[in-house]
């Protein structure tokens, strides 16, 4: 596809911001920055990426994938805000997420350890395990909030943080990882999955780029337990303070 034509397509935009300006949803300035974003900062992947390509060299895909998981941590995050040091937790979680996954795939042979494939592979992943992680935070924050007074009570009568908060830590859990859930039960019927789609474009055949889908839906459904457990249990604790007291934040 030519830049030329590439060019024609705004013109999606531009029928959403024009909707946008007849129902007076007010959201035309974000479509045009989001979409300008999206411009720019996909191609200067991509040229990156055709640069560590070439190269073959392993640092390069550590220091793309920790942007990554950088980014991802700082995005997620934000959704912590009441919670103090968040920002480690997420990124030890993603990162761990990160390290099981691919490690796994290299280690039994599924993918091959280059460039063409850790990153790509690993920007998927890493994507979920954003989306799950900012999930988690929010809702335990909320779940917390909401069940204060039971909280409370279980501590009252000696019980631990973990013992008090476990119900409800579950309950985030639970809830940060059923949209991931809920998205894969439909696969295949509502939606063809971006990966499968592309070597389908690029000329694959379908029944291969089904299994190299599948190796993505196992990969994201697990990245997105991992993630949400190891950040779930490594957060809760920060909603009491030293004496065990849970802390009164608006989710």
């Amino acid at each position: 596809m030519s830049f030329l034509t590439l060019s024609f397509t705004v013109a999606f935009v531009i029928g959403a911001v024009l909707l946008s300006v007849w129902l007076k949803l007010e959201l035309e300035r974000d479509m045009v920055v989001s979409a300008v974003r999206a411009t720019i900062q996909l191609l200067i992947v991509g040229y990156i990426l055709n640069a560590v390509f070439h190269a073959e060299r392993l640092i390069f895909v550590l220091l793309m994938v920790a942007l990554m998981i950088a980014v991802a941590t700082h995005n997620a995050s934000k959704r912590g805000k009441g919670l103090s040091g968040v920002w480690w937790r997420v990124l030890a979680a993603i990162a761990v997420t990160e390290v099981l996954t691919q490690g796994f795939l290299v280690l039994i042979r599924v993918i091959p350890p280059t460039p063409r494939y850790l990153i790509p592979v690993s920007g998927m992943l890493i994507g979920n395990a954003m989306i799950v992680a900012g999930l988690a935070l929010n809702r335990l924050q909320s779940e917390a909030h909401s069940h204060r007074q039971e909280i409370v009570a279980v501590l009252a009568l000696g019980g631990t943080p973990k013992q008090a908060v476990m119900p409800y830590l579950k309950q985030a859990l639970r809830a940060s990882m059923l949209p991931t859930i809920d998205s894969t039960k439909t696969m295949g019927l509502v939606q063809l999955p971006g990966m499968m789609t592309g070597q389908i474009i690029a000329g694959a055949n379908p029944v291969e780029a089904v299994r190299y889908q599948l190796l993505i839906v196992f990969m994201i459904i697990a990245s997105a337990a991992i993630t949400s457990i190891v950040l779930g249990f490594l957060t809760y604790p920060r909603l009491f303070n030293a004496y065990d007291q849970l802390i009164d934040m608006e989710p």
